[in-house]
């Protein structure tokens, strides 16, 4: 098989199991986005991706975004968010390349990309990324730092708060994935009651429990290894 048609059957699996898991929840399965995870997946695939239909694409590293896509940029309709830990130091090549930032997770981080912003004259769309399971491997504010860093973003005139982030534990327990995904809904729910501002945007559910996420709110959901393969 060709790697276009394993592809094309890959993302149609994706798109079924989505459709069927918003159908369990009452909800429109046009309103969850895949976000195609390219991290490993060489240019040339990418766009085998976006011939297929797909539209968001995330990688994990700046600097291999860099080498796959400051020479050879996506189509301008499609969009690039990085998903990965942003070190301060690669800000300045972040916002000239990333439509949205998902991992603002610290206030050092939201100063640095304001800064920048404001340099390069852009407004940028971020999300704020929680450690809902508070695991210590994990990137991500605390829970209870949410309202803080909200409240941050909020304040930079060249961020554009959209919702959260977060990563699910690796575990075979779905109750325990389930419990994290609704937190953060949960966590979404009252931050846009204090703050009296839309967050339309749930990042959350990957190629292991995307459909779980789905069932529990994800307005994205992102899928590496379902499509491109390990």
């Amino acid at each position: 098989m060709m790697e276009q048609d394993r592809l094309a059957a890959n993302l149609e699996q994706v798109r079924r199991r989505i459709a069927h898991a918003a159908e369990r929840a009452g909800r429109d399965p046009a309103a969850v986005k895949i976000v195609a995870v390219t991290k490993g997946v060489p240019r040339a695939t990418v766009q085998l991706a976006y011939n297929l239909g797909l539209r968001a694409f995330g990688e994990n590293r700046v600097q291999e975004a860099l080498q796959k896509f400051a020479v050879d940029p996506l189509p301008a309709e499609a969009e690039l968010h990085l998903i990965g830990y942003l070190q301060t130091n690669k800000v300045r090549h972040a916002v000239k390349l990333f439509a949205m930032i998902q991992s603002v997770d610290r206030i050092p981080l939201i100063q640095e990309l304001e800064r920048r912003a404001e340099r390069q004259g852009r407004r940028i769309p971020v999300l704020v990324q929680v450690n809902v399971a508070r695991e210590t491997q994990k990137h991500g504010c605390d829970p209870l730092q949410a309202a803080e860093i909200v409240r941050a973003v909020l304040e930079a005139p060249h961020l554009e708060l959209r919702g959260l982030m977060t990563i699910a534990p690796l575990s075979s327990c779905e109750t325990e994935i389930r419990r994290v995904f609704a937190a953060l809904r949960t966590l979404r729910d009252e931050l846009q009651d204090r703050f009296s501002y839309p967050l339309p945007e749930l990042s959350m559910g990957m190629t292991n429990d995307f459909e779980l996420a789905v069932e529990e709110g994800a307005t994205m959901v992102r899928i590496g290894r379902a499509l491109f393969g390990a």
